[in-house]
């Protein structure tokens, strides 16, 4: 069976996201990098939300995400994605399938077949979801050692106590830690 993750970035303060939707405080360094394109190697199906899944397609096709990082940018554009929505109907960015209804029923289907991990990148409305499903395998939390007093933080969706287990961590020379926990149930 497939193992489906989810990986997000937070401030040292519990943020991912800025009070104005901005994303421009993490701290990257070709670590970082090396470290994002082992982990999409190691991935062979991209999962987002619809308000991630509108980011990262706006992003990525573009020139200078593949001029920012090719490496990247490549994976990005070539594995198949899938946008957990409600509202969307269709989706641009290629090789993308849309997944309105059934979530649970949809991925569960898709961690049985064979395959590398399935990858849930930022998404944190969809990863809590995940969770209450218990769908979710593994938890990836990169925290970057920056403080930035407010925005939205990682957690707000969760109407419920998520319990967490340790499973490893990873210090970055840039001093970004990464945090891997498993949900319990």
């Amino acid at each position: 069976m497939r193992r489906l993750y989810s990986f997000l970035m937070v401030t040292l303060d519990g943020f991912y996201e800025g009070p104005n939707r901005e994303f421009d405080f993490w701290t990257t360094d070709q670590e970082f990098y090396r470290f994002a394109a082992a982990q999409l190697h190691d991935s062979d199906l991209l999962i987002f939300g619809r308000v991630t899944y509108e980011g990262m397609a706006g992003y990525w096709p573009t020139q200078g995400a593949r001029e920012d990082d090719p490496v990247i940018a490549e994976l990005m554009n070539t594995l198949p994605k899938v946008v957990v929505s409600t509202t969307l109907t269709s989706a641009d960015w290629h090789d993308t399938s849309v997944v309105g209804a059934n979530v649970a029923e949809e991925l569960a289907k898709r961690k049985q077949q064979p395959g590398k991990d399935l990858a849930v990148l930022g998404s944190p409305t969809l990863t809590v979801s995940l969770i209450g499903m218990g769908l979710l395998d593994e938890l990836r939390v990169m925290v970057s050692p920056v403080a930035i007093g407010d925005g939205k933080s990682l957690f707000r969706s969760s109407d419920h106590r998520l319990r967490l287990k340790l499973l490893q961590t990873r210090t970055f020379s840039s001093g970004n830690v990464l945090l891997t926990y498993q949900p319990q149930p």
